[in-house]
C-alpha cells in the first residue's frame, strides 16, 4: 500500500513546477505519453469517450506546462465558441462584422495585455510621457498560437468558409489538442475539426511515419539544437565583445541550426504524435535553408504561420490586387506584424521589417525578370548562388532575432566585419571540434534530399515490432547520454 511519502511524491509529480514544465523534451513526458497511449488504445474507437479523454489529458498537459494559466485557453474557447455560433445565426453582414470585431478585440486584448503591456510601458517611459512601473506579468505558454487559431476560426465563420461546431466539447478538443498546443503548428479548424468525429483507423504506415517524426524531432531538438546552444552559441550571444569575428560568425551559423532544429524538431514530434492517434497535422517546415529566394524561404519556414499571415492579414490588406506599390507596402506591414508577433521588442520588429523589405524586393525582381529563361546549367549556378545569398541574409536577420539588444547585435556585426581574426580558426576548431562536428551533421541532414528521408521511413516501416522497440530503446539510451543536465527550454516557448 502507498504510504504518506509515496502519495506526497505522486502529488508533487502531478502538480505544476515552474522550474520543470511538462514539455516534449522533459523526462516526465515519456511516462505521461505512454500512460496516455495505454488508455487511448481502449477508447479511440468510441468517439465521445476519446474526445472527453483526449480533452482532459490535454488540459492536464497544459496545466503541467504553464500552471493555472491553462484557464485562459478555456476562457478563450468559451468566448469564441459562443461568438462564432451567434455570428452564424444572426442576419445581416453588419451584425456579423460587429460580432467578429468583438471576437478579435477580446482575443487580441488578452494577447496584448500579457505580451506587450510592459513593452509599451517602456516606450512611454523612454519618451518621458510619464514614469510607469512595469507589471509583474508572465506570458502564458502557447497564447500566441491558440489566439491565432481562435482568430482564424471566427474569421472563417464570418467569411462563410466554415460552419461553426455545435458541440463545445469538440471546439475545446480542437483548441487544446496537446501535441500542437504549446508551440504549434498553427492548425486551422477547417482542417482539424472534421477529423474529430470520424472513424479512426491507425495504419502501419501511420505508426512508422509517426515513429520517424518523433525520433527525428527529438534528435534534432536534444542532440543537435540543445548541444550546439549550450556548448557554444549561448557563450557568443551572451557577450559577443569577448569573441573574435570568426567566432561570432560561427555563432550565427550555429544559431541558424539551433533555431531550425529546435522549432522544427518540436513540430515534427507534434505531427508524429498526432499520427499515432489517427489525426493529421500539416507540415510546418520543409528544409528552409535550401531556399534560393526569400519568398521560397517563407514558403518553407514556419509554414503554418506564413500561411496564416498570408490568408488573414496580407490578403485582408489587399494582397497583390491593389497595385504593385500597395503590394510591397502590404508585405512590409505583414512582416512587421509577424515580427511583433514573435516578441515585444524592437529587435523583432527590425527582423520582420528586413524580411518584409526583402520580400518586396524579391517580388519586384520576379516582376522584372519573369520572362527570362535560363539554360539548365545556368539555372543550377543561379540556384546555388540564390541559396547562398538567401541563407546568409536569413543568418544576418537571425542576429537581431537572437541578440538581447541592438547594442549586442551591433557588436556581433562589428566583430565579424572589423575584427574577424581569421588566423584564430585553428584554435577555435581545436576548442570546439565536437560542437562543429554536430553543427556539420545538422547541416548535412538538413540538405539531404527528400528521397533519402523517404527511404529511411520505408526501412523503418518494414522492420518488425520487436525491431522498432529495439530502435526506440537504443534511441532513448543515446538521448540520455547526450541530454543536457538542465532542461533547455524550446526557443519558441517564449512566443
Amino acid at each position: 500500500m502507498f504510504n504518506d511519502i509515496d502519495i506526497e511524491k505522486l502529488i508533487g509529480q502531478l502538480a505544476y513546477n515552474s522550474k520543470d514544465p511538462l514539455l516534449f523534451n522533459s523526462g516526465f513526458f515519456l511516462f505521461f505519453f505512454l500512460f496516455f497511449l495505454l488508455g487511448y488504445q481502449f477508447l479511440y474507437k468510441r468517439k465521445l469517450s476519446r474526445v472527453v479523454y483526449f480533452t482532459l489529458f490535454s488540459l492536464f498537459f497544459f496545466y503541467k506546462a504553464c500552471g493555472f494559466y491553462f484557464l485562459f485557453i478555456l476562457l478563450s474557447a468559451v468566448v469564441d465558441f459562443n461568438l462564432s455560433n451567434l455570428m452564424y445565426k444572426v442576419k445581416g453582414k453588419s451584425n456579423k462584422k460587429i460580432i467578429l470585431v468583438i471576437s478579435i478585440l477580446i482575443n487580441l486584448s488578452l494577447l496584448f495585455y500579457f505580451k506587450y503591456t510592459n513593452f509599451f510601458i517602456e516606450i512611454l517611459n523612454d519618451l518621458e510621457v510619464g514614469h510607469f512601473q512595469p507589471l509583474n506579468l508572465i506570458l502564458p505558454i502557447g497564447i500566441s498560437f491558440y489566439t491565432f487559431e481562435n482568430l482564424s476560426y471566427t474569421i472563417d465563420v464570418y467569411r462563410g468558409k466554415f460552419k461553426p461546431v455545435s458541440s463545445f466539447l469538440d471546439y475545446c478538443f480542437f483548441l487544446t489538442f496537446f501535441p500542437k498546443l504549446v508551440m504549434g503548428p498553427i492548425v486551422r479548424a477547417s482542417d482539424f475539426i472534421p477529423q474529430i468525429r470520424k472513424d479512426i483507423f491507425i495504419t502501419d504506415n501511420d505508426i512508422s511515419r509517426g515513429l520517424y517524426l518523433i525520433l527525428g524531432g527529438l534528435f534534432k531538438k536534444v542532440v543537435i539544437s540543445d548541444f550546439i546552444y549550450v556548448n557554444f552559441v549561448q557563450y557568443i550571444f551572451d557577450d559577443p565583445s569577448r569573441h573574435s569575428g570568426i567566432e561570432c560568425l560561427m555563432g550565427v551559423y550555429g544559431y541558424a541550426m539551433v533555431i531550425y532544429c529546435d522549432f522544427s524538431g518540436y513540430s515534427d514530434m507534434a505531427i508524429g504524435m498526432a499520427k499515432w492517434m489517427g489525426f493529421t497535422i500539416n507540415e510546418n517546415f520543409d528544409s528552409p535553408y535550401q531556399s534560393s529566394s526569400i519568398t521560397e524561404f517563407w514558403r518553407r519556414w514556419h509554414m503554418s504561420l506564413s500561411a496564416w499571415l498570408k490568408d488573414y492579414l496580407y490578403i485582408s490588406l489587399g494582397g497583390n490586387r491593389v497595385g504593385k506599390f500597395r503590394q510591397y507596402f502590404n508585405l512590409m506591414i505583414t512582416m512587421l506584424i509577424g515580427g511583433l508577433w514573435h516578441g515585444a521588442s524592437f529587435n523583432f520588429i527590425v527582423w520582420g521589417g528586413m524580411h518584409g523589405a526583402a520580400l518586396a524586393l524579391d517580388k519586384m525582381r520576379m516582376t522584372i525578370f519573369k520572362t527570362s529563361k535560363y539554360q539548365v546549367s545556368d539555372y543550377i549556378v543561379l540556384r546555388f548562388l540564390g541559396v547562398l545569398i538567401t541563407f546568409h541574409f536569413v543568418c544576418f536577420c537571425w542576429i537581431f532575432f537572437k541578440a538581447s539588444s541592438f547594442h549586442d547585435a551591433g557588436v556581433i556585426i562589428t566583430q565579424i566585419f572589423s575584427n574577424f581574426n581569421g588566423a584564430a580558426w585553428k584554435t577555435m576548431i581545436e576548442g570546439y571540434w565536437v560542437v562543429f562536428s554536430v553543427m556539420l551533421l545538422g547541416y548535412i541532414i538538413h540538405f539531404i534530399p527528400k528521397s533519402y528521408q523517404y527511404f529511411s521511413e520505408m526501412v523503418l516501416s518494414k522492420i518488425t515490432i520487436a525491431g522498432r522497440i529495439a530502435v526506440i530503446l537504443i534511441f532513448i539510451w543515446v538521448i540520455i547520454q547526450v541530454k543536457q543536465s538542465d532542461q533547455v527550454m524550446p526557443i519558441y516557448l517564449q512566443f
